[in-house]
């Protein structure tokens, strides 16, 4: 009889440790190689873990909701079906090791109940009582603590951007080289600077008949990003209409082609391409604020915001002025598929200094989205569709015409770009779309 040792997979060089947020098997069910066994989430990426080889699930070591480090038994399968024994429950942890705490109310995922407002926590110590989100902060991940250690840095004091306010390794490495100042005693604690507190929602009492459902984990660390980047950038708004009849044509002669090749060529794709180019040389549009300094990116990653069942995400695509039409729309779509799918990896979704997101593809005429922190612009593609347009004809007469037309606007952080700046990227957007080179399919 072999016994196979399921093991809690690290998602990423930073991820230290993951939440099982649903078992997707029960015990005693027979799994096949490679199926999808349970789910897990991080502060970065939620996922499906495949079984690593085929059996029976004989035993569950982990519950749902329970965070624990990488390379924890999560469970253990059986290649012969009589050795599993679905009646008696497996232990959840070691006395010795308990499991670390269910993500805080606020935020637990869809699946998973809420957890009980009368579990108890450990005092802090000015007497008061320790919310669960507070104590995610304290714990973070044994890579975070480290560095605190190291540079004596109280962690509770770092406004975190992680699941419930929890610190990252960039949260404290951008704490750290934003120059706080050193403690003025051994063992003393730097000062928080004085960025955005915790996002506080307001509680609305519910109406009788009316249905109440906690926050999915990727609905509170969306809600939490989103307030933040209201409160941390001067939002402004562009907004540019586009010809795109160039492009319409353009898709009409090369889209067969990509097809046979796999490839979807759509309208996104041309306008990443351009984008792309243009932020090579718009520099202040793919740029960071951090304090009080500018960080001009060398990179252009394009992040590209994907509409799930159930929330938003953002796979980025890496060095996308390096690639090709035909390979940015075919990254668009692996990226899309694999998002959907809970395929991606942590570093998918980081590293992105330029975002753009297509409500357009939903009707939406034209948005005004928010900032992706610490991006400072975000593109929104509004509906592309056929619109009468005046245009002027070669003997200088103006005639009315149908032409495929759409709006890009753009919201940026008037902080480090200013109107001008916006709105001469935009420009040459706009002109690259209308005159885009054959040459470049």
């Amino acid at each position: 009889m072999a016994r196979v040792d399921v093991l809690m997979p690290q998602m990423g060089e930073s991820i230290a440790e993951g939440t099982l947020s649903k078992w997707l098997k029960k015990l005693g069910d027979e799994v096949k190689r490679d199926e999808p066994l349970f789910e897990i989430s991080t502060d970065k990426v939620d996922a499906e873990i495949p079984a690593p080889s085929a059996g029976v699930l004989a035993e569950i070591k982990v519950q749902e909701g329970q965070t624990v480090p990488v390379q924890t038994l999560v469970a253990v399968i059986e290649t012969e079906k009589g050795a599993a024994k679905p009646s008696t429950p497996a232990p959840t942890a070691a006395p010795a090791a308990p499991p670390k705490p269910a993500p805080a109310p606020a935020a637990p995922s869809p699946i998973l109940p809420p957890p009980s407002p009368s579990s108890p926590v450990p005092p802090k110590g000015d007497g008061g009582v320790e919310t669960a989100e507070e104590r995610l902060r304290r714990k973070s991940t044994p890579l975070v603590r480290k560095i605190a250690a190291e540079h004596q840095v109280d962690i509770s004091t770092i406004p975190g951007t992680g699941f419930a306010g929890r610190v990252t390794k960039q949260d404290i490495l951008g704490f750290i080289e934003r120059g706080a100042p050193a403690p003025t005693a051994p063992g003393s604690r730097l000062p928080a600077p004085a960025p955005p507190g915790p996002v506080h929602h307001p509680v609305v009492e519910p109406w009788l008949g009316d249905r109440v459902e906690p926050f999915s984990k990727i609905r509170k660390i969306t809600a939490d990003h989103m307030i933040m980047s209201r409160r941390t950038s001067a939002h402004v708004t562009s907004f540019f209409e586009v010809d795109y009849s160039r492009v319409a044509e353009l898709r009409r002669k090369h889209k067969a082609a990509y097809a046979e090749r796999g490839v979807n060529l759509t309208y996104l794709a041309f306008i990443v391409k351009t984008c792309a180019e243009n932020l090579r040389t718009h520099p202040v549009v793919n740029a960071a604020v951090s304090g009080d300094n500018i960080i001009y990116r060398r990179d252009v990653n394009i992040g590209i915001a994907v509409a799930l069942d159930w929330g938003l995400i953002v796979p980025v695509v890496k060095r996308a002025d390096e690639l090709s039409l035909g390979g940015l729309a075919r990254a668009i779509n692996d990226l899309g598929e694999r998002a959907r799918t809970k395929k991606l990896l942590p570093d998918e979704i980081q590293r992105g200094t330029f975002t753009i997101t297509n409500p357009g593809v939903f009707g939406s005429y034209a948005g005004a989205p928010i900032i992706n922190q610490p991006q400072v612009a975000i593109l929104g593609v509004g509906a592309i569709e056929k619109r009468p347009k005046v245009v002027t004809l070669p003997d200088g007469t103006d005639t009315i015409a149908i032409r495929t037309m759409g709006l890009l606007s753009m919201s940026y952080d008037h902080r480090v770009v200013d109107g001008a700046d916006a709105d001469r990227f935009l420009a040459d957007v706009k002109r690259a779309l209308e005159d885009f080179p054959e040459g470049a399919i």
